[in-house]
């Protein structure tokens, strides 16, 4: 007779009860919001109450928004925000089948997350990154589980956008995979399937296109306004590159161009010096208050 371990034991979706979320940040809280409105019970974590505080009010926001539009019910509300709790310690994620780490692009942080996770977690729990750009392998292996370890990337905001990049790691299981793929489509959302590559398919094509907008308004080209208008109406964008690096994060802009960089040692992928000279003067776009707009006053007044 051959023996099974626990590790190598087959997981089905429907077995998938209890979700974890690390960081109740923008991408965090919206991930918490589409499982718990899933039907899904979601253990939220960050590290201290003032950050669940936040996340939990974008997360109330949104669904009192999705309400006035009609788009769902005071009982949807409710509902929602009934399978949501809350914590700052590890110990919650002690019944999860799977959590999703949503802290910031960056790897070690990741890494230090996981060390402090995986010995709380039951043997069949599965763990998913939703990280933009790093190498799934690379984080898998620093856990104790890179058989059901995987990257689950969700585009912002979370509730609105319908994709999810999938990407499996050189270790990760079929079974891993499945689980979560089926889930996804359990959530409403569409799955796409990306190698381990750095920046995977999404930010591999978009922050480059942004890096370009930042070389083009650092050259003296065109000016933020005109970039923006631009690229609006002749290509139909919803909204313009240098607005969306503001809406996604200068900071995480930066990051995904330095590991595409780093990983692919192709000059075309080198930041924007201007795009390194915004961020080391704190100027992130949206959530710090100003990038390449300032959001002080009624309407966004671009800063150069």
């Amino acid at each position: 007779m051959t023996h099974v371990s626990v590790s190598q034991k087959s997981v089905s979706s429907a077995h998938i009860h209890t979700v974890g979320v690390i960081g109740a940040g923008q991408m965090g809280s919206g991930i918490a919001q589409v499982i718990a409105a899933g039907g899904f019970d979601v253990r939220l974590l960050d590290i201290n109450d003032a950050a669940i505080a936040k996340g939990m009010a974008v997360i109330t926001k949104t669904l009192d928004k999705m309400l006035s539009r009609g788009k769902i019910s005071a009982e949807d509300k409710a509902a929602t925000l009934g399978h949501i709790t809350t914590g700052t310690d590890y110990g919650a994620f002690a019944d999860a089948d799977l959590v999703i780490e949503a802290a910031s692009e960056n790897e070690a942080v990741k890494k230090a997350i996981f060390a402090q996770l995986c010995p709380v977690l039951k043997p069949e729990a599965i763990i998913a990154s939703n990280t933009s750009s790093l190498s799934i392998t690379r984080l898998g292996a620093s856990t104790d589980r890179p058989g059901r370890f995987m990257g689950m990337h969700f585009m912002n905001p979370v509730p609105v956008m319908a994709l999810v990049e999938l990407i499996r790691g050189i270790a990760t299981g079929e079974d891993t995979f499945g689980v979560v793929r089926d889930l996804v489509g359990r959530l409403g959302k569409t799955a796409v399937i990306a190698e381990d590559f750095p920046a995977f398919i999404v930010n591999r094509v978009l922050l480059p296109m942004i890096n370009e907008a930042v070389y083009t308004l650092y050259e003296g080209v065109g000016s933020v306004a005109n970039i923006d208008a631009a690229m609006r109406l002749g290509a139909n964008h919803p909204m313009g590159p240098l607005e969306l690096a503001d809406f996604i994060g200068l900071d995480t802009c930066l990051a995904i161009m330095q590991v595409l960089h780093d990983g692919l040692a192709d000059s075309k992928y080198r930041p924007c010096p201007l795009l390194v000279k915004y961020v080391e003067a704190g100027w992130l776009g949206r959530k710090s208050g100003r990038g390449f707009y300032d959001y002080s006053g009624e309407k966004p007044v671009p800063t150069r």
